[in-house]
């Protein structure tokens, strides 16, 4: 049985065209990988990804970690992938219970640009393929996590991150989606759809796409039933949680009450500083998160600025020669 939850909601438009609704689940705030070397993710990522390092600060339980996140000019939510570079840690292995496939928007004409820098960065990639009607390249990033270039049929006007090598009209946008792997669609299907208020927008196979009207952009989870499927193990290369956006800590709550009273078993707010969040295992194995916009990225140093220097939360402040010490260099 799906659950039923009527969420009322107030459409408003913002500049970007994009439309949010203010008492929904807006799609994807973030996504948390885990990766080995630091340096190498951050090389990967900013020089031949291409996107902007929004923020460097420390995983707020093992502070001798970076916690490094990637993303747009200011950190959008829906833009924002986030790392924690253990330098020993093991390859993880991917299967069911786990995010397994992370989506970014790109511009329809840019795979020939990609492929080639694939090429030139030694960039284990598969060719382009397609999946509801959308071209997409797969690769794989220096730890073995799987992502996806998506020219998705619906118009994304997000404004990109340029750098010298990587320009607007090759440029990813954000995300287009995530793939969870299940053994069981249907439990991880009503808290999407009961709770989260999406729908399922169409099938093939075993691949079931399912999407917010909430907004434009970032709006898609797939999720892919293997009966079979051994679960995966979430270790380097791995997706370690997927987190979906609210508008404010008002409405997160609302979404507590609401996971509460399903029996979910749900942490109290967590202040993030750069956002209020809570955590849940839903049924399917996925530790999802649901993260806030405010107060953002830029509450701790300026626009300009953001991603130049490494940021701590007030209780590791005191350590920060220490920590600089122990934190591997990224130059």
């Amino acid at each position: 049985m799906g659950y039923i939850c009527i969420i009322k909601t107030k459409h408003h438009h913002n500049l970007k065209g994009n439309t949010t609704m203010e008492n929904s689940i807006n799609g994807i705030h973030h996504i948390t990988a885990i990766a080995g070397n630091a340096k190498r993710n951050y090389d990967f990522y900013t020089k031949t990804l291409g996107l902007h390092m929004v923020k460097k600060t420390v995983n707020f339980d093992d502070p001798e970690t970076y916690h490094f996140y990637y993303g747009d000019k200011v950190g959008t939510p829906g833009t924002i992938l986030t790392f924690f570079p253990w330098e020993n840690i093991q390859t993880g292995r991917r299967g069911a219970r786990q995010a397994t496939e992370i989506g970014y928007s790109v511009p329809e004409n840019s795979f020939d640009f990609w492929l080639k820098r694939f090429e030139d960065h030694n960039v284990t990639y598969n060719k382009i393929a397609e999946k509801f009607g959308e071209p997409y390249l797969t690769f794989l990033d220096p730890d073995g996590l799987k992502l996806e270039l998506t020219a998705s049929k619906t118009p994304d006007l997000r404004l990109p991150w340029e750098t010298e090598e990587v320009k607007a009209e090759n440029a990813t946008k954000g995300f287009h989606s995530i793939t969870i792997t299940t053994n069981k669609m249907q439990p991880t299907a009503d808290i999407l759809t009961g709770v989260f208020g999406y729908k399922l927008l169409e099938q093939n196979v075993n691949r079931f796409r399912f999407v917010t009207d909430a907004v434009d952009n970032a709006a898609i989870v797939d999720l892919v039933e293997v009966a079979g499927e051994v679960a995966g193990h979430v270790a380097g290369g791995s997706v370690h949680h997927v987190a979906f956006r609210v508008a404010n800590e008002e409405v997160l709550m609302q979404y507590r009450e609401k996971l509460v009273a399903l029996g979910m078993n749900i942490t109290e707010k967590i202040d993030r500083n750069y956002f209020y969040s809570l955590y849940f295992r839903e049924p399917g194995g996925v530790l999802f998160e649901l993260a806030t916009d405010n107060p953002g990225f830029a509450v701790d140093e300026a626009v300009e600025e953001l991603g130049l220097g490494l940021k701590l939360p007030a209780q590791y402040e005191q350590h920060r020669n220490a920590l600089i010490k122990v934190l591997p260099k990224l130059d």
